[in-house]
């Protein structure tokens, strides 16, 4: 019997914000997620779950946007608020647990950026009726997950964690292939065939999920 797959610690995030060593602190937002607000997929106010060092939450206020950063690292947390002050915009951010986002409906859109797969079997049933309690009626989550297509870093899934993930409650509108942006260490720059401290896109997912429930 397969093991149940289990969620990365949060000390493993942690002690990633207080080194500065995550492949996926590139210093700007993914080409992904810019695509989406371009395409008129942001609307309304906005949750920015595992918001990591901020990119996307400075991004989005940056362009007039309603929008909450939030993640269980304070290091993180820590982290987001400077690199907004550095760029003189007003963002806002909270150490939240996403796995208890509340029950009040409030959000619009929320956006993703490679939190979905870091959760295992359990954890992520709980985030997701937790983005289903904090969402409003016709809001949309954008998904963005590495992918176990190729050879890549880190927790990378098949897409049909993220079908199976969303059923009761919400209508999947959208999953295809596309890619995640990093910036490679040395040890896995050797592994892939990479230049070390470069910037490299690895395979990923991008759902769009809508709640009608």
């Amino acid at each position: 019997m397969e093991e149940p797959r289990r969620s990365v610690p949060r000390t493993d995030f942690d002690s990633a914000y207080v080194d500065k060593w995550a492949p996926w602190i590139i210093g700007e937002p993914q080409p992904a997620i810019v695509a989406l607000e371009r395409e008129g997929w942001i609307t309304g106010r906005v949750l920015d779950p595992g918001c990591g060092a901020g990119e996307h939450t400075i991004h989005l206020t940056r362009l007039g946007y309603d929008v909450l950063g939030v993640d269980f690292s304070e290091p993180a947390v820590e982290q987001a608020r400077a690199n907004a002050g550095a760029k003189g915009v007003a963002a806002r951010f909270a150490v939240a647990d996403v796995l208890d986002l509340g029950t009040e409906r409030r959000y619009d859109t929320v956006v993703d950026s490679a939190l979905f797969h870091v959760f295992g079997d359990a954890d992520r049933a709980t985030y997701v009726r937790s983005l289903h309690a904090a969402c409003k009626q016709g809001a949309r989550v954008h998904v963005l997950a590495l992918s176990d297509a190729e050879p890549g870093l880190g927790p990378r899934i098949p897409d049909s964690l993220i079908r199976d993930a969303f059923t009761d409650g919400w209508v999947l509108e959208d999953l295809r292939p596309d890619r995640y942006r990093v910036v490679v260490g040395a040890e896995d720059a050797e592994r892939l065939g990479l230049a070390a401290g470069e910037p490299a896109d690895m395979a990923a997912w991008l759902a769009r999920v809508r709640r009608d429930g």
